[in-house]
């Protein structure tokens, strides 16, 4: 399969680039700038240059493919602007691919967040939520699956709070990093509440499964660890760095700062039952024994 992947040069869609090709597909990326061409195209990969808010390249890109992976998302979480416009970015480009694949029978597989349910683990069952900060994305994913009644094969790959390789990315990777700039391990809340999370090479044997194989209209959970206490990542970080680990305002994490406070584990058994996924790849309290001080 020639796959179009957006975003393939992130932890996720790094991990993508190398299990297609890897297994016998040819991969189309989009590439922004000079540097993430070079590392797509020394990875094998043929380069469409352009920017996620280019939308007649992505059409162009996903016209010339047998599938689509879009992975790609902004960089700028710093305000609820900035992390509102990232979502509204993504959301028009998810659009601007369903509509390019409407009535080609074509798969496209497109990537959110696990959902958080009170009480309990998600499932895949679950809805995504259609409000608060990242309820525009829920929302554009529920609109990409609802086109697989229009002929195209629409699936969504629910990622957890932490993608993680080497001991770097996701939230975990976001308590490093505020960690590293404040002197400090610090977490939100009591620490008890869980993240769930999954190691990029796991996921991405996931994502290719997906576009192979899953039926329409479904969405899939890429969860390798179903909750570990934010309080038992910090005191990870905090050892690796020789850093204090305390209590900090959830405000200090900015527009994350209310999804880092929340209990949200999350289930993959569904995807691991119907798909044969099963992750092989580190927890994420053992990769990030991979942090360096």
């Amino acid at each position: 399969m020639h796959v179009f992947v957006t975003g393939g040069t992130g932890t996720i869609g790094s991990a993508v680039v190398a299990e297609l090709l890897g297994n016998g597909h040819t991969v189309l990326a989009l590439a922004r700038s000079d540097g993430s061409a070079q590392a797509l195209e020394r990875a094998g990969a043929k380069v469409l240059r352009g920017e996620l808010a280019d939308l007649d390249v992505l059409r162009s890109g996903a016209a010339q493919c047998d599938g689509v992976l879009s992975l790609a998302f902004g960089r700028d979480y710093s305000s609820p602007d900035a992390l509102a416009h990232a979502i509204a970015e993504e959301s028009a480009a998810v659009a601007a691919l369903g509509q390019e694949l409407i009535g080609s029978d074509r798969p496209i597989v497109t990537v959110s967040g696990t959902p958080w349910v009170p009480g309990r683990a998600s499932t895949e069952a679950d809805p995504l939520p259609t409000d608060g900060p990242v309820g525009g994305r829920g929302r554009s994913v529920t609109a990409l699956l609802d086109l697989a009644s229009r002929g195209l094969r629409s699936m969504a790959v629910r990622m957890p709070r932490t993608v993680h390789n080497e001991g770097q990315g996701g939230f975990a990777g976001l308590l490093v990093d505020a960690a590293r700039r404040t002197g400090v391990a610090g977490y939100p809340g009591d620490g008890t509440q869980r993240w769930p999370a999954v190691h990029a090479l796991d996921a991405a044997v996931l994502f290719r499964l997906v576009l192979e194989s899953a039926p329409a209209g479904t969405s899939w959970h890429a969860v390798g660890d179903e909750g570990d206490a934010v309080r038992d990542i910090a005191t990870v970080i905090g050892r690796r760095l020789g850093l204090p680990v305390e209590e900090v305002p959830q405000e200090d994490f900015g527009p994350f700062g209310p999804i880092f406070a929340m209990d949200q584990p999350a289930s993959s058994a569904h995807t691991r039952n119907a798909l044969g996924w099963q992750p092989a790849h580190s927890s994420l309290l053992k990769d990030l024994e991979n942090i360096q001080p």
